[in-house]
Parts: C-alpha cells; sequence; structure tokens
C-alpha cells in the first residue's frame, strides 16, 4: 500500500512538472559602479542567469563610455559606445543591488542596449548621456524610480545609492 501510494505521488509530481506554469525569473540584473580611475564605465549592469524559454546561459554585463577617452569629454558631446568588461574589471568594482529578470525584461534591457549602440554621431556626452544616464534609463525601463534631476550624474556610486533609496526594497 505505501508502494502504491509513492508511485501515485510520483506520478501526479510528474504531471504537474507537465503543465506550464508562470515564468520563473531566471536571469538576474546586478547594477555595479566603479570607483573612478582611467578605465571606463564607472557605472554598468551584470546579466547572468538563463533564459528560461530558450535554456540560453546568460553571462555578460554593458555599460556605455566614451570610444576615446580624452579631454575632449569635457567640452561637448563624443562619439559613444557600449562595453562590456571583463571579469577582473567587474570582481574590482561595487555591485550594489540586483533585481530577478523575466524573458520579457531581458529583452527590453536587451533593446536598450542596443538602442544605445545604435546612436548615430556624438552620443557621448558628461552631462547629458554617459554612463550614469544609461543605468538610469535601465533601472527607469525595469520600473524602478529614478531622480533624473540627480545631482549625481557624474558620480556613479552616489547615483546607484540614491536609486537604491528610492527603491528601498532594492538588495543584493
Amino acid at each position: 500500500m505505501q508502494f502504491a501510494r509513492y508511485i501515485c505521488a510520483m506520478l501526479a509530481l510528474s504531471l504537474f512538472a507537465l503543465v506550464p506554469g508562470q515564468a520563473r525569473a531566471d536571469v538576474v540584473a546586478t547594477f555595479y559602479s566603479h570607483d573612478f580611475g582611467d578605465h571606463f564605465p564607472h557605472a554598468f549592469i551584470v546579466l547572468k542567469g538563463r533564459l528560461d524559454s530558450t535554456g540560453e546561459t546568460v553571462d555578460t554585463n554593458y555599460g556605455f563610455t566614451a570610444v576615446s577617452v580624452s579631454p575632449a569629454i569635457l567640452m561637448g558631446s563624443v562619439k559613444g559606445m557600449i562595453e562590456t568588461k571583463d571579469a577582473k574589471y567587474v570582481a574590482k568594482s561595487n555591485p550594489h543591488f540586483a533585481l530577478k529578470l523575466s524573458d520579457a525584461e531581458y529583452r527590453k534591457l536587451l533593446d536598450h542596449v542596443d538602442r544605445w549602440r545604435n546612436m548615430p554621431g556624438k552620443s557621448y556626452s558628461l552631462n547629458k548621456r554617459n554612463c550614469v544616464h544609461f543605468v538610469m534609463e535601465a533601472a527607469a525601463l525595469l520600473g524602478l524610480s529614478v531622480n533624473r534631476n540627480s545631482k549625481f550624474f557624474k558620480k556613479p556610486k552616489s547615483f546607484v545609492l540614491e536609486m537604491m533609496k528610492l527603491n528601498p526594497t532594492l538588495r543584493l
């Protein structure tokens, strides 16, 4: 009798596993800052996990910076680019908070990256469109509250900490 109950329970669990449920959030977006220095970007997002829909493994990061970091960035707009950093750079950076993403949110974030990657002309501006603005727009896209009038657009760590105050449930 015990064995029959065990078989029935296993059969029920197997059938339950076949029923489509709500998608799990297996990709995590972690928001980072990197203390100032001669390496850029100073604010970026790390994406890790596995997509529910395809099983594809995700392990990358994105930030926005000037193509050539020179005194020209102090004078006005210059050509910008999306940059992916190596594991050593990420390890020397500060993780602040993480969000679990659905596949749809992950795709929205990749669309955001592509929009910034494909901006024509001089897309990087230290005052109007830098790495902090890139991270801010990604956070807003994911439903977070952001301060579009922040005084921290040139202070990545302070900006991310400000976002955390605006969204008190954020944690690593």
